[in-house]
């Protein structure tokens, strides 16, 4: 299942990284948020974090046979603020997912026949546009002083589709039974 394309193994290894990153800074920030005395927000973080996990595997499995070395260039919120600004950081992550990088990585990938990729792509899409909403309640909330209301969030493990509320039968993005699904 490797890549052919240069230009989508590139974006591949772009996404790797940057989920990557997200998967760390959102542990470190759910820390913080705990410390704070936000436990519904550290929950999230550390929700989300296992979402971007999966998004960075889908994006490293689809690389295939292509190994060696490489340099990573991603896109990243750096620092670790109050939970408010580190909230922040991450709505401004994930909506440059949403608005900008996905959808160019998904439709070169869609150009190039890449349809491993482009199933990636399409997955870490459609769990960002998620997690941007979810994060700006927990900020709203956090503004206010207080932590979100936040009953169990479940994350698919194949395409980090993300709900806070009950558990889906099954995964609307990839089809995954709800037995599959991690609680957080």
């Amino acid at each position: 299942m490797a890549v052919k394309n240069a230009m989508t193994a590139d974006f591949l290894r772009s996404a790797y990284g940057g989920e990557s990153a997200a998967h760390m800074r959102y542990l470190i920030w759910g820390d913080m948020a705990g410390k704070e005395g936000f436990p519904n927000i550290k929950r999230l973080f550390e929700a989300i974090a296992y979402a971007e996990w999966a998004h960075a595997d889908n994006h490293f499995r689809e690389l295939g046979e292509q190994v060696g070395p490489a340099t990573v260039t991603a896109g990243a919120e750096f620092g670790a603020g109050k939970t408010v600004d580190n909230l922040q950081g991450a709505i401004n992550g994930e909506k440059h997912e949403v608005e900008q990088m996905y959808p160019v990585y998904l439709n070169a990938a869609q150009f190039q026949k890449e349809e491993g990729a482009a199933r990636a792509f399409r997955f870490a899409l459609e769990a960002e546009k998620i997690h941007v909403k979810l994060f700006e309640q927990a900020r709203a909330a956090a503004m206010q002083g207080k932590d979100m209301e936040l009953g169990e969030v479940y994350i698919c493990p194949v395409c980090g589709y993300t709900e806070a509320g009950p558990v889906p039968d099954k995964c609307p993005v990839c089809g995954v039974k709800k037995e599959k699904f991690k609680a957080f």
